[in-house]
């Protein structure tokens, strides 16, 4: 007998989920708990209680969460303080909500009196990861159930007969062969990977995008955003102050209409192979290309190159799941004290899937001198002649090293 009496489920409402949650009644013989976020991911989530309500959940045991805000404010934003990129490419899309949803997972495992938290994710991919360590670095008791690492559902085939056999409610899409697509999407992305993305030789369709037209059918006329920012985040479009959410939301609606955003990547996964991915992150490019912008009159020189090397340290804490830990903190520390002078204003140039900086100024906190960067008379405001010392003393080594070398030839 299981010493599970109660289980929180994060559920979908898909096909996966809803097999899962008939599978933990039945395997564990214990209460389940439905927690469905809405990330931003555009999908009507209350089909989702009505199918929870449907196979016995109690109405107090169902969870929708609205959790953009949150999700935008305190991860995507801190996040992009860093100009976070994994792998010189990927913009964490994915990988930056399962913190969030994890997080979520224990406190209504605290609420309910839960033993144990469910997650739907496969034993091949990387929120398994992500979910489990973010679960156990907040609840170092909580017990986890990954029903693909336990049951013998390995495929679609299984999973659809098991639903069959057992009454569970199956979206018309499925029975006539689902999405070409895994898909993941909340307010910061959308992925795409599976079935026709399986080789990497061939070219996306067309048809598989989503949010983002082709830079070929963009407008042929560029549009200009002026973005806002304190304190490394972004608080205003085009003078109208917005919440975080309503920001990367317009952005994503401005960059999809241009064709930004759009990646195509075969990256590592944690659990050692190689997958390859499609995403769509309009809004999140413009975020990158205008944060980097304000931060090149705001942030001195070598603070700059700090961060920009512990970047990649940085983005691999949140690719392989430790939002949690105590290094990712830290570095978030060192990061937002970066952020504290970051403010001021980007003009962006959305243009056939390229974001142009078109300008950029910091009333209070810029550090671009125009009188000694000038190629004018700077009025003697730079020496130019302190520059051959710097020089001298910058090759002495280089020098004495090529002498040693030399001698005696």
């Amino acid at each position: 007998m299981s010493d599970i009496k109660k289980v929180v489920l994060a559920y979908s409402g898909g096909l996966d989920t809803s097999v899962i949650l008939k599978w933990l009644q039945d395997t564990y013989q214990c209460e389940v708990v439905t927690f469905t976020a809405d990330l931003g991911q555009g999908e009507e989530l209350e089909p989702a209680r009505a199918k929870a309500l449907k196979m016995g959940i109690a109405p107090e045991n169902i969870f929708i969460d609205d959790l953009r805000e949150e999700f935008v404010r305190d991860f995507v934003f801190p996040m992009f303080r860093a100009n976070t990129i994994y792998e010189g490419e990927y913009l964490l899309g994915t990988s930056i909500a399962r913190p969030l949803i994890a997080k979520r997972l224990i406190e209504i495992a605290n609420k309910t009196g839960a033993q144990a938290i469910a997650h739907g994710a496969t034993g091949k991919g990387n929120d398994q990861v992500r979910f489990e360590l973010g679960a156990y670095a907040l609840n170092p008791n909580i017990k986890v159930i990954a029903p693909w690492r336990e049951w013998d559902l390995l495929s679609r085939e299984k999973l659809m007969a098991y639903a069959e056999k057992h009454g569970i409610p199956v979206d018309m899409k499925h029975k006539q062969g689902g999405s070409p697509y895994s898909m993941d999407a909340n307010l910061l992305h959308i992925s795409f990977e599976g079935r026709h993305l399986e080789n990497p030789a061939a070219e996306a369709e067309e048809s598989m995008w989503r949010w983002t037209v082709s830079p070929e059918k963009a407008p042929d006329e560029a549009e200009y955003l002026e973005l806002e920012f304190e304190k490394g985040d972004i608080v205003a479009l085009n003078g109208n102050a917005m919440s975080p959410a309503q920001i990367l939301a317009k952005l994503n609606e401005l960059g999809g209409k241009h064709g930004i955003g759009r990646l195509d990547l075969v990256e590592n996964r944690y659990v050692g192979m190689k997958s390859r991915g499609c995403y769509e992150t309009p809004g999140g490019t413009i975020m990158l290309k205008a944060h980097r912008a304000i931060e090149s009159i705001t942030l001195d020189r070598e603070v700059a190159h700090l961060k920009d090397d512990l970047m990649p340290r940085y983005a691999s804490m949140i690719y392989n799941g430790y939002w949690w830990a105590p290094e990712r903190i830290a570095l978030q520390t060192l990061i937002d004290h970066t952020q504290q002078n970051v403010n001021g204003w980007v003009r962006v140039k959305l243009y056939k899937g390229n974001v142009i900086v078109a300008g950029r100024d910091s009333k209070t906190d810029s550090l671009f001198d125009p009188n000694i960067a000038t190629f004018e008379d700077d009025k003697g405001a730079y020496d130019q002649k302190d520059a051959a010392g710097f020089i001298k003393l910058n090759a002495l080594r280089l020098r004495i090293a090529t002498k040693l070398h030399h001698k005696g030839k």
